[in-house]
């Protein structure tokens, strides 16, 4: 009976290494929820953060979005809540907002956009971060549109988490397309929780500032030599 459980617990955590190794998300010193310092953030909201590593969302097809400035935390709560979902058998895919831009373009120039799209819509958890730093043309922008009506038709326990700088109601201007087809950004907020996050920097609290003077140099008279 030991031999059994051992046996399946070592098949389980092969099953989560692999999925964290396919996830892109950092491993070697990996974001998580247990590491992520949630006594820094005040507000009568903050126990809907600590709900997170509940996996809620993913199970009720809830969208995140974490806006923010840099450094308050909005990557590690993605990334964690990622982690999360592999440690539970979830597959889960980071990509930046850059990189998928990036993997758009060269989809359309081989002609294998179906594949680069079921590739998006395979996880269950697709985190995408950083919207709002690069701009989508025509092209990419009906492609990311194809990949949010699919993940939307899904089957079984999915969700998409974002991160961003910009308020939602200012990601229209990243994407080159006409007002119709940008409604459809709404669909990914029909059923989804916004965390805002505002205050001073994560960034820099173990920074240690060393501070030295130099001195004045003496000028050194030249030697003279003696007849």
């Amino acid at each position: 009976m030991q031999a059994r459980h051992y046996l399946s617990e070592k098949k389980q955590q092969t099953t989560i290494q692999t999925l964290l190794k396919m996830s892109r998300l950092p491993t070697k010193v990996p974001k998580t929820f247990e590491n992520f310092d949630f006594s820094l953030l005040k507000g009568k909201d903050v126990e809907r953060l600590k709900s997170l590593p509940s996996l809620a969302s993913i199970y009720s097809h809830r969208n995140l979005a974490f806006i923010g400035p840099a450094g308050t935390g909005k990557t590690h709560l993605a990334q964690a809540f990622g982690y999360a979902c592999c440690q539970h058998g979830m597959k889960t895919y980071f990509i930046k907002a850059s990189e998928l831009r990036d993997r758009f373009t060269a989809a359309r120039r081989t002609g294998k956009t179906d594949s680069c799209l079921s590739g998006l819509v395979r996880p269950s958890c697709l985190i995408i971060d950083e919207i709002g730093h690069c701009a989508f043309d025509k092209e990419n922008t009906r492609l990311f549109f194809d990949l949010i009506d699919r993940r939307y038709n899904k089957e079984g326990n999915f969700n998409m988490v974002f991160t961003s700088n910009k308020n939602p109601a200012l990601w229209r201007e990243d994407f080159d397309e006409d007002t119709t087809l940008l409604c459809a950004l709404d669909r990914i907020f029909d059923d989804a929780t916004v965390f805002k996050l505002r205050g001073e920097s994560f960034r820099g609290k173990k920074l240690e500032t060393v501070s030295v003077q130099t001195g004045k140099v003496k000028a050194v008279e030249p030697m003279t030599t003696q007849e």
